[in-house]
């Protein structure tokens, strides 16, 4: 009996052979397994991107922190500014007085030098007129040998 229905087995192999069915049947099959294959790899590429994903999006995440932290910076700068900006007008007005009379102080000084030197330079012309006067005096006592006029010549 065995024998008989391992026969019909071969025999029905042999006609589904014949007929194509069971080629059709490895083909599908084949077919079937590229499916697997392929959406086995699709999901090992993906699992493979999620971690690039996931990093990607926490530098995203981290550069959008940082761009909302600048910005807040830029907007408590500019306040930090508006506030401070009129003591900033008090000292710069502070400085340009104090630049001011020090301009002044400086312009008072370089007068007074100017006056000082102008006396100076008036008492040494009048000190060198008296000291030429008083030469042409006492030399034509002591020269008694020349004219008077060789010795102012000698003076000129």
């Amino acid at each position: 009996m065995n024998k008989l229905l391992e026969y019909g087995r071969k025999a029905w192999f042999v006609i589904k052979v014949i007929t194509g069915y069971e080629e059709r049947r490895i083909r599908s099959y084949r077919l079937k397994l590229q499916e697997k294959i392929q959406t086995a790899q699709a999901r090992k590429e993906e699992l493979s991107k999620l971690p690039e994903q996931v990093i990607l999006s926490e530098v995203r995440r981290m550069v959008e922190e940082m761009q909302g932290l600048n910005q807040l910076l830029n907007e408590t700068e500019a306040k930090i500014e508006e506030h401070f900006k009129p003591i900033d007008k008090a000292a710069h007005r502070m400085m340009d007085m104090q630049l001011e009379r020090e301009e002044r102080r400086m312009k008072e000084l370089v007068k007074v030098m100017q006056d000082q030197a102008m006396m100076q330079r008036e008492a040494t012309m009048r000190s060198i007129e008296a000291a030429n006067q008083q030469k042409d005096i006492s030399r034509p006592s002591l020269d008694s040998e020349g004219p008077p006029q060789q010795a102012q010549e000698q003076n000129k």
